[in-house]
């Protein structure tokens, strides 16, 4: 075999496996951007490299499939509904102390579900893995509920606060924990002057994935 064909097997073998190797991250890529949504963007920019990045997200994969999720029965699913309705009222009076109880309850939740919450960045990493679309909620609430904690809430940032924390709650959940009638629009929950949230308030209103299923 002359030098020049040995040459040319060589470049052809090493293009394949380039191909090979670049279809396999690709591959990978369009999975975890499947899986995470917005989070992919949000993990690979704020990480030193798109490499360094997918791998956290891989990372944080192999950390949710080591954990027991656990689905939720009938009646906690009506408990759990029946104690957000309670928060909602609660709201009218004391929107301080509703929007503490519904931290409260969704971090309850959380851990019924199987979820870690002693770490509030382990919370997020593990819940990115199945509930992405809802996490930038849970970021929001999380967020004002800090502020209202240095009393620097206002009234309308705690029913922002209450809605962004229901879509986490329902996505946990999986159904609307809302039951009474003209009660299920995201803008409509607390009875207080009502805005748009944020670009992802919309997210709110769509299906939610069976909270049965791992």
């Amino acid at each position: 075999m002359s030098p020049t064909l040995v040459i040319i097997l060589i470049v052809v073998v090493l293009l394949v496996i380039a191909a090979i190797v670049f279809g396999v991250r690709a591959s990978r890529r369009r999975k975890l951007q499947k899986t995470f949504g917005p989070e992919y963007d949000r993990v690979v920019g704020d990480a030193d490299s798109r490499t360094a990045g997918e791998r956290e997200l891989e990372e944080r994969r192999k950390r949710h499939a080591e954990l027991e999720l656990k689905p939720l029965s009938a009646e906690n699913k009506a408990r759990y509904s029946v104690a957000w309705e309670e928060v909602q009222i609660q709201f009218v009076d004391a929107p301080e102390q509703a929007v503490a109880t519904a931290d409260e309850l969704v971090t309850r939740l959380i851990a019924e579900r199987g979820y870690p919450t002693g770490d509030y960045d382990e919370q997020l990493a593990t819940l990115s893995v199945e509930h992405a679309r809802t996490l930038e909620h849970y970021r929001d609430a999380h967020a004002i509920s800090e502020r209202s904690r240095n009393g620097e809430a206002e009234t309308e940032d705690l029913r922002q606060a209450l809605v962004h924390y229901r879509a986490l709650f329902a996505d946990l959940l999986g159904e609307n924990p809302v039951r009474s009638e003209g009660a299920t629009a995201p803008g409509t929950e607390p009875n207080v002057p009502s805005q748009k949230v944020n670009d992802h308030d919309s997210d709110v209103a769509v299906s939610r994935p069976d909270a049965t299923s791992r």
